[in-house]
């Protein structure tokens, strides 16, 4: 116990900051203070737009992108991250509103932060690596869809339908548009949208998002537009952290979405973590520690009315692009988005939720890797298959099915390409161990099969099917020492061959197996049957010399080449002397 305890400790400490950390906040502290304040101009429409798309208002946003952001910088796993609510996420909060309401949701985040924080615990991290690129650019393409798509009842200035499916609403949406048209709204979601994507391509240093939205409140205010319905009183600074949302009863329904939620904020975190590394030289985020410190910024958030969490990618490429060099430019980010809800609710609550639509529009657009995209479908068939399967299932189901979709298919794929890999091929047996005469007894009566490559359940029963079709011979040697891998099915298949082949009269011997693939083979009874009558050996001369002395032994003789050919299995005076 007292062992256990010490790695559980000392697992726990790794997660933990350390002095490493100061230091690399002391380093430059300048260029992490702009690089800081650009990202918080930056996120600040985001946090207001996704509180808002999530259903628990913009306050939630704020709350979620203060808290949640100052605590995932101090504990995350990369220097460069900046966390807060995120488009993603938000399309799975949706369905969660609708059916628990806003006191589910702080449940389902607070449960979900335990659960990173075991996974951390657990080192699962690392697993992140074997998420296939097309299905995360499938992934992002269907969340920027989703993410478009929730903005158009703001953008068309109509109240939000009911339903929790994206084109359900969405379809409602225009519908209700096409009975009372609100162009103001369309105008101010259109003009904001233009403006950052056009701003952005023209001036990329400038924050285009924060000036747009600025021009759009000012414009609604002088011009007295009605129809510009704004976001609505904001509270002058945070609530007090409480647990009274918290229903043990309901805890057993809302595992299911905890998971969902959990799932996607590792997902996404660690995907932005390593989009962040990519982008700069030396930096190398810690899988582990990034999803402790999600997990602790997931439960933190809540407790504030935030809603959960994840890395943002938009917001972190901003800021390694204006040059943060530590976690002190995500800690200043969430500093002055505290700042901005303390001093200045009251301007902020003038905002026109039209030109939050249209701020998130033009995200969903900018998500849109166009060239990444068409690279990708264009690799193979089979990575253009998961990319738009993963991409059209986000929008028809949701994140988790599509993800859980495209690991499934793109599993099925590389097995299946893998299985191809195994192969069954008859060889000739080296004649220059031999002579002339023993030659003619092998090449008459023996064959030998080289195995190569993985012998698993995808390729198992077709290994069965060839080795099945053996005819007129007596031995049959498998070289085993190209077998990369071998599982139960290939154990199993493997000794139902030795069976089949035994009940024909045909005698099966091996070489090559090795010490790894011995064990599988030895647990399933598959070498029992060699062993019994010694037919194993370690290389393939010893198995030739072995499958002669067996024919030998059974009256079986070489033919020599002034001989007749006789069937096998036909006794004369001869072969019985």
């Amino acid at each position: 116990m007292k062992v256990l305890s010490g790695q559980a400790v000392a697992r726990l400490t790794a997660l933990l900051p350390g002095r490493l950390d100061l230091a690399e906040m002391r380093r430059d502290p300048r260029r992490d203070l702009l690089a800081g304040l650009t990202v918080a101009i930056v996120a600040l429409p985001l946090a207001l737009g996704f509180g808002v798309s999530s259903g628990l208002g913009a306050e939630a946003g704020l709350a979620t992108a203060v808290v949640a952001g100052a605590l995932a910088a101090v504990f995350g796993g990369s220097n460069l991250q900046v966390s807060g609510p995120t488009g993603a996420m938000t399309v799975v909060l949706v369905p969660i509103v609708a059916e628990h309401g806003p006191s589910g949701v702080l449940t389902v985040g607070l449960v979900a932060g335990v659960m990173l924080v075991a996974l951390a615990l657990l080192r699962a991290g690392k697993y992140m690596q074997y998420v296939p690129a097309p299905v995360v650019e499938g992934f992002t393409l269907g969340i920027a869809c989703v993410i478009g798509l929730q903005q158009i009842p703001n953008a068309l200035g109509v109240p939000k339908p009911e339903g929790d499916r994206v084109l359900v609403v969405t379809w409602r949406a225009l519908a209700e548009f096409a009975k009372n048209p609100n162009w103001t709204a369309v105008a101010l979601a259109l003009a904001v949208a233009a403006v950052m994507l056009i701003g952005a391509r023209r001036r990329p240093a400038i924050p285009f998002s924060i000036l747009a939205v600025i021009v759009a409140t000012v414009v609604a205010q002088m011009a007295g537009l009605d129809a510009a319905k704004p976001i609505g009183d904001l509270p002058s600074g945070l609530p007090a952290p409480s647990l009274a949302f918290l229903d043990p009863g309901a805890l057993g329904s809302l595992l299911a979405p905890a998971v969902a939620v959990a799932a996607l904020a590792a997902l996404e975190s660690l995907l932005s973590a390593s989009v962040a590394d990519g982008m700069t030289v030396g930096q190398q985020h810690d899988p582990d520690r990034e999803l402790f410190g999600q997990g602790l910024a997931n439960i933190a958030a809540p407790l504030f009315g935030g809603v959960p969490a994840t890395g943002a990618i938009a917001r972190t490429a901003v800021n390694v692009r204006t040059g943060a060099g530590s976690r002190l430019a995500a800690l200043v980010h969430a500093a002055i988005l505290a700042a901005i809800v303390f001093a200045a609710a009251p301007l902020v609550s003038r905002i026109p939720l039209a030109a939050l639509a249209g701020v998130l529009l033009a995200t969903a657009i900018r998500m849109v890797e166009v060239g990444s995209l068409r690279a990708m479908a264009r690799a193979t068939r089979s990575d253009a298959l998961i990319l738009v399967l993963t991409a059209v299932a986000t929008p028809a189901l949701d994140l988790v099915y599509a993800v859980i979709i495209g690991l499934v298919v793109a599993g099925a794929l590389a097995l299946r390409t893998v299985a191809k890999q195994a192969r069954l091929d008859q060889v000739p047996l080296d004649r220059g161990d031999h002579s002339a005469e023993e030659h003619a007894l092998l090449a008459e009566h023996i064959v030998a099969y080289r195995v190569d490559g993985p012998l698993f359940f995808a390729a198992a029963h077709r290994f069965l099917l060839e080795l099945a079709e053996v005819a007129d011979v007596r031995v049959v040697i498998l070289r085993m020492s190209r077998v990369t891998t071998i599982d139960a099915t290939g154990a199993l298949v493997l000794k139902d061959a030795v069976e089949k082949l035994n009940r024909r009269g045909i005698v099966v011997m091996t070489s090559g197996i090795r010490s790894g693939q011995r064990q599988v083979l030895d647990s399933l009874g598959a070498l029992e049957l060699l062993r019994l009558e010694g037919r194993e050996y370690a290389t393939t001369p010893e198995a030739i010399q072995g499958a002669r002395t067996h024919l030998e032994c059974v009256g079986v003789i070489p033919l020599l080449p002034t001989q007749e050919s006789r069937p096998l299995g036909v006794e004369t005076e001869e072969t019985v002397g």
